[in-house]
C-alpha cells in the first residue's frame, strides 16, 4: 500500500474516533453520577490510550515521512495541524482528563472539554479531507 493510503487510513480512523468522542463520549460524562464517574473515566482512559495513542504516533510519524519524502503544502501543513493537535492534547486534554480522574473537576470543566474538543474535531476533519480530495485528484499533489 502507498504511503499516501496509509496516511489516509490513519486519518480516517482519528476522525471518526474524534466524532464519536465529540458527539456521544464527552457529552455522556455529564450524565453519570460523579462516584460512577470517576471509576469509569480511569478504564476509559486506559483503554482509550490503547487505541488513541498508536493512532497518533502512526499519524505523525507518516505524514514525518511525506515531509520527509516531498516537502509540499499539504505535506508541511498537515504536518503543522498534527503537531498542533498533539499540542492542543498533551497542553489542555490530558491534564483535563487527569482532573477528571483524580475527582478534582467541576461541571463546568466537564463542558469545557465539550466545548474545547470542537477544535480538535474541527482540525482532525480538516486534515482527512484535506488528504482525501488530495488522493482523489480534486486538488494538486
Amino acid at each position: 500500500m502507498k504511503l499516501e493510503l496509509w496516511q489516509l487510513t490513519f486519518d480516517f480512523a482519528l476522525v471518526v474516533l474524534i466524532w464519536l468522542v465529540q458527539l456521544i463520549i464527552y457529552p455522556s460524562f455529564k450524565y453519570i453520577p460523579r462516584h460512577d464517574l470517576l471509576n469509569w473515566h480511569q478504564r476509559y482512559v486506559k483503554r482509550m490510550g490503547i487505541i488513541v495513542v498508536p493512532l497518533m504516533l502512526g499519524q505523525v510519524a507518516l505524514m514525518s515521512l511525506q515531509v520527509f519524502k516531498q516537502i509540499s503544502s499539504y505535506s508541511v501543513g498537515v504536518l503543522l495541524l498534527v503537531l498542533v493537535q498533539w499540542i492542543i492534547t498533551l497542553s489542555f486534554f490530558a491534564p483535563m482528563h487527569q482532573k477528571i480522574s483524580s475527582d478534582k473537576y467541576s461541571e463546568e470543566n466537564l463542558n469545557q472539554l465539550v466545548k474545547t474538543n470542537w477544535i480538535r474535531t474541527v482540525v482532525y476533519t480538516i486534515i482527512f479531507l484535506w488528504g482525501s480530495m488530495k488522493e482523489s485528484g480534486l486538488l494538486p499533489s
